[in-house]
């Protein structure tokens, strides 16, 4: 069920009970992660700042999810901030970001990022890629 809709900026919230949209600072971090893998680079060979790249094997394991949906993944429209969802886990946020593509729009595929609140900021950690 999508949360509602907002157009105020979404703050981090850390609250281990209830999920809660994905904030705004994250976005466009998010955004380029998924232009990246829309572009065919899973590996982030190219770099998206405060993003650890993934290692080649959940690269792979991205890569092989994707192919597998059947699906053409697309750059993330501002609607999928509208059912994408964070939940603090008393040390950092998992973010279900969920994926677009072509054929279908909003797909099952999820893009999981574990984020962590570091002094100078955020940092994010790509899980993986899935239908949950």
């Amino acid at each position: 069920m999508p949360l509602m809709k907002t157009t105020a900026e979404v703050q981090a919230v850390k609250d281990e009970t209830t999920e809660h949209l994905i904030c705004t600072v994250w976005r466009p971090v998010l955004t380029q992660v998924v232009s990246a893998f829309r572009h065919g680079d899973f590996g982030l060979r190219v770099g998206v700042p405060g993003v650890e790249r993934p290692s080649m094997e959940t690269a792979e394991h991205i890569r092989d999810a994707i192919a597998a949906y059947g699906a053409t993944l697309t750059e993330l429209p501002e609607e999928s901030w509208e059912s994408s969802v964070c939940m603090w886990q008393l040390t950092h946020w998992d973010a279900l970001i969920d994926l677009w593509t072509e054929e279908e729009g909003r797909s099952d595929l999820v893009l999981s990022v574990r984020i962590d609140e570091e002094p100078e900021g955020y940092s994010f950690k790509i899980h993986m890629v899935y239908v949950p």
